[in-house]
């Protein structure tokens, strides 16, 4: 039988691990988050560096796998995406880092992780970390049960005036609705789950949730999150669209070649994926 944690991450896509990480776990993880502002990657995007209003986001950075899949392996994850999961079996796929600093910030558009990358299963799932306590307001947002269907075009994260301008185009998958705009017109809308969090708590979100918020604020200028991703044994091969407006190819821009050989439905796999598991 599934247990209740288990059994809320299948059904809503999203659920809150109090207390997972000791002080020592946690403190590793910001020492190696720190490491990674400092030592960015190929996909950083960066905005304001070197000031007190900064934005930054990095996503597997070849020169951290070896140092984070170290750290990954000395933490709880494996175990516990395996009974979240009911897997066997669990791989770390790689990081995200995010900092927003400076007390201005906006709310990350909504969006599905699987819009960018690949990914289709239920074995799917990011571990979030956040360093400073989180109030609700500022937390992220994930529309429960959204994990399951549609998949939508990602946004191009170009347009603030259009938070649903189309990444991929061509109606090759549908649009993303106006959450925002329709949450203004009625706010029980959408069925939101979010949480208030302490150093030490994570969020395991599934990311084919739809999600987005976390925004800064005077009263909470800055949030450092590492999110950690990890699949299991039902992890398939989900290619992006072959003709896309932005040009990503069919296995995303992460980990191109090591993906080049799947094909749609194909177990999610490749040696270069630390198996914890």
């Amino acid at each position: 039988m599934q247990d209740s944690l288990s059994k809320a991450f299948h059904q809503d896509g999203a659920v809150l691990v109090k207390g997972l990480l000791t002080p020592e776990q946690l403190a590793r993880c910001r020492e190696a988050f720190d490491w990674a502002v400092a030592n960015h990657g190929p996909h950083a995007t960066r905005m304001f560096a070197g000031t007190t209003q900064q934005s930054h986001v990095d996503n597997a950075n070849p020169k951290a796998k070896d140092k984070l899949e170290a750290l990954v392996a000395s933490l709880p994850f494996g175990e516990l995406f395996a009974r979240v999961w009911g897997s066997r079996q669990v791989w770390y796929f790689a990081e995200e880092v995010f900092l927003k600093a400076g007390g201005h910030g906006a709310r990350t558009l909504w969006h599905q992780d699987t819009s960018y990358l690949p990914w289709a299963g239920n074995h799917w799932g990011n571990a979030w970390v956040s360093f400073d306590a989180v109030p609700k307001q500022n937390a992220l947002e994930i529309i429960r049960g959204s994990h399951r269907g549609p998949r939508y075009d990602g946004t191009t994260f170009a347009d603030p005036d259009d938070p649903t301008q189309p990444l991929h185009g061509n109606g090759a998958l549908p649009r993303l609705p106006d959450i925002e705009a329709e949450r203004r017109r009625n706010p029980q809308a959408y069925d939101i789950l979010s949480w208030a969090t302490e150093p030490g708590d994570v969020v395991l979100l599934h990311p084919g949730s739809l999600h987005g918020g976390a925004p800064v604020d005077a009263a909470f200028p800055s949030r450092r999150t590492f999110v950690f991703r990890f699949f299991g044994d039902d992890a398939t091969f989900s290619p992006l669209p072959a003709k896309s407006a932005a040009r990503y190819p069919r296995q995303g821009v992460l980990f191109t070649e090591e993906l080049g050989h799947l094909v749609a439905g194909d177990a999610f796999r490749h040696p270069t994926f630390r198996q914890l598991i």
